[in-house]
C-alpha cells in the first residue's frame, strides 16, 4: 500500500461518496444499505481512507451500549482492494473503542473471514442484546437474515 494512504475522520463533505459507495455494495446484497441522512446523522462515527482528495474505502464504530459497539458499513472500493484498506478501518475502530474504554466490539456481517482474521469470533446472534437489532426492518432480507455475528473482546 502506498505511503499516501491513511485513515482519517470523515468530513460531512464526504458523505455523498461514502453513501455512493456503501450503496453499491448494498445493492449487490453484501451490506445492509444506509440512507444519506444516516451517514449525515452519524458522521461522528466514520473513518474514511482517501486516495488524493477521493474516498476510496470507510467504515464505522457505533456505539451501541456502555461496553458495546459495532464496526458497521465497512467498505474498500473494488479497485483499491487487497491492500489492507479494510485492515486499517477495522484497525482504526478497534483503537477507538479501545480509547472510549469499550470492552467488546462485534459486527454482523454475510461474509466473516476478514473479520475472523482480525480475532473475531463467531457468536450466536442471540448473545447480542436486542438494541442492536433495532435497523433490521429496513434490511431487504428481514426476516430471514443471512448474517452471522461475531465479536471481539478487547
Amino acid at each position: 500500500m502506498k505511503a499516501d494512504i491513511k485513515v482519517d475522520r470523515a468530513k460531512v463533505s464526504d458523505a455523498t461518496s461514502m453513501h455512493q459507495m456503501i450503496s453499491r455494495f448494498a445493492d449487490k446484497g453484501e451490506m445492509l444499505p444506509r440512507a444519506l441522512s444516516e451517514i449525515y446523522d452519524d458522521i461522528r462515527d466514520y473513518f474514511v481512507v482517501r486516495k488524493g482528495s477521493q474516498v476510496i474505502a470507510c467504515a464505522a464504530l457505533h456505539v451501541t451500549w456502555v461496553d458495546l459497539a459495532e464496526i458497521r458499513s465497512l467498505a474498500v472500493d473494488e479497485k483499491e482492494q487487497n491492500q489492507r484498506i479494510g485492515s486499517l478501518l477495522a484497525q482504526a475502530c478497534l483503537e477507538e473503542a479501545k480509547e472510549l474504554g469499550i470492552p467488546r466490539v462485534f459486527c454482523l456481517v454475510r461474509k466473516p473471514a476478514f473479520f475472523e482474521k482480525h480475532g473475531f469470533q463467531l457468536i450466536d446472534k442471540t448473545e447480542l442484546p436486542q438494541k442492536v437489532w433495532a435497523e433490521c426492518y429496513r434490511c431487504p432480507k428481514f426476516p430471514n437474515c443471512d448474517e452471522v455475528a461475531l465479536i471481539r473482546h478487547l
